[in-house]
């Protein structure tokens, strides 16, 4: 198991990609990874995830009452909690705005059409949840029904936030979602997506499954 300070420093070196990416500007999104089943890591309120510093990493517990650090909690910590009490499967939490899955966000487009293999197997459907304003009860509320079956999920006029076994997957789910819908913006300029058939799911969810249960990295993911 990693140790405390190697995951906050997995924290800033993912926050720092975000930024670079372009997945988040000033001071928008947050990341938290488990640390055990009392207590959480989680970036701070107000700094620019591109610049954090392990110690700027807030200790929190599983309610979102902040325990050590020298900075306030993420206002968004309630999001990060409903989603660790949920699902105790996740052990890490990436939320940003990426331009372009954002652009289906605040369009109100589900990214639900099985039309690219890679996010099939890896993603399935990304519905998108109601608006609801960011940093309150509200926005974990919105998110609620949708947490049990999907590890990303779109935030109406928000954002995306992807969950994952570890903070380096739900970083990756991220960045699978924006690449996803990139290639859709521009199938849709084309004249609209060829959806893969119920059978070629079928075989695609079968797959993944025999993998995983071999323990074997799955070849869209490599």
């Amino acid at each position: 198991m990693p140790t405390e300070l190697q995951l906050r420093k997995d924290m800033v070196r993912f926050g720092r990609l975000l930024h670079d990416r372009g997945y988040s500007a000033a001071r928008d999104g947050n990341l938290s990874c488990r640390l055990d089943s009392q207590s959480m890591l989680i970036t701070p309120a107000g700094l620019s995830k591109g610049m954090l510093e392990p110690e700027d990493i807030v200790l929190a517990d599983m309610r979102g009452r902040k325990l050590e650090g020298r900075h306030p909690v993420s206002s968004e910590v309630e999001m990060h909690v409903l989603i660790y009490n949920v699902r105790p499967d996740v052990g890490g939490i990436c939320h940003a705005h990426p331009p372009t899955a954002t652009g289906f966000a605040v369009a109100g487009v589900a990214m639900d059409e099985p039309v690219l293999a890679e996010t099939t197997v890896v993603l399935g459907p990304v519905p998108v949840a109601p608006y609801a304003t960011p940093g309150t009860a509200e926005l974990a509320a919105s998110l609620e029904p949708f947490v049990t079956d999907h590890d990303a999920i779109l935030m109406a006029n928000h954002g995306v936030v992807c969950c994952g076994a570890d903070l380096l997957q739900a970083y990756l789910n991220m960045e699978l979602v924006e690449h996803a819908a990139r290639i859709l913006l521009v199938v849709r300029q084309l004249g609209g997506p060829h959806a893969l058939t119920s059978e070629q799911v079928k075989r695609l969810r079968e797959m993944h499954d025999r993998l995983r249960q071999a323990n074997q990295p799955l070849p869209v993911e490599r």
